[in-house]
């Protein structure tokens, strides 16, 4: 499962992204990607592991509705429907 988030930027700006990734690690576990920064930019990569996937899932549901909250609009969903109101 994968979405892609953007912010509008401010003039003169690259716009801000979000790319949220849910896979499978090879032990049987969850592993959830965090890939963020300016279009064009640098970016930051963080890798959060998880035993269960209702964690796993509660977890990417949690980070793309707090950024949802602060703005960033959906761009692209892979893999999974797009979330309720978005």
């Amino acid at each position: 499962m994968r979405i892609f988030l953007q912010q509008r930027p401010a003039a003169g700006e690259a716009p801000r992204y979000l790319q949220l990734t849910l896979q499978p690690d090879l032990f049987g576990g969850w592993e959830l990607l965090r890939e963020s920064g300016q279009v064009g930019g640098r970016s930051q990569l963080r890798r959060e592991q998880y035993l269960l996937q209702a964690e796993a899932t509660a977890a990417f549901e949690k980070a793309r509705d707090g950024q949802l909250k602060r703005g960033f609009q959906l761009m692209f969903v892979s893999g999974a429907e797009p979330p309720k109101g978005a």
